[in-house]
């Protein structure tokens, strides 16, 4: 099935400068990487929390590569960001995990592990400060291995985002 969801660019908009995957074309092209203190999966927080108490302030940043960094335009320092990174170290295998806190399997899409079929990670962060030419987005806490590769960074917006009390 083909389906086109293109539509004609808009008055001030820019295409990127480096080529992008054509619409029906499921690979993933890394647009920089997410920078952190942790060297290895053990010393990796398990959760945006646990990173934020680790108390390494202005330790993690992202580093957006160059054809990418004019889409920084528009954030700024205080607005929180998704990240979305691929786990490259992750396990693909695996329908029912055991994690250490829970008593019994669960299924792999009811737990945030990163062992996943496509193992992409999905980090909340504020920004601490940003530098769009040197590509550069400073982040309170991230919660990944030093260098994982980044696949997207999109606005957190509240007023969408958070869900409606129940």
């Amino acid at each position: 099935m083909t389906t086109s969801l293109s539509r004609p660019t808009r008055p001030g908009e820019e295409p990127f400068s480096a080529a992008v995957p054509a619409p029906d074309d499921a690979r993933l092209g890394f647009i920089g990487r997410l920078r952190s203190p942790y060297r290895t999966l053990d010393q990796c927080p398990k959760n945006r929390r646990a990173a934020l108490a680790a108390g390494h302030a202005g330790a993690a940043w992202l580093e957006v590569d160059a054809p990418f960094r004019e889409a920084l335009a528009g954030l700024a320092a205080g607005d929180h960001v998704f990240c979305l990174s691929w786990l490259h170290g992750a396990r693909r295998d695996l329908a029912l995990q055991k994690p250490r806190h829970l008593e019994a399997a669960r299924g792999t899409f009811s737990l945030r592990s990163p062992v996943r079929p496509n193992p992409i990670g999905l980090h909340l962060a504020r920004i601490e400060s940003i530098d769009v030419a040197a590509g550069i987005v400073r982040l309170d806490a991230i919660d990944v291995v030093d260098e994982t590769p980044l696949v997207d960074v999109k606005p957190y917006h509240a007023s969408v985002d958070r869900p409606d009390a129940e």
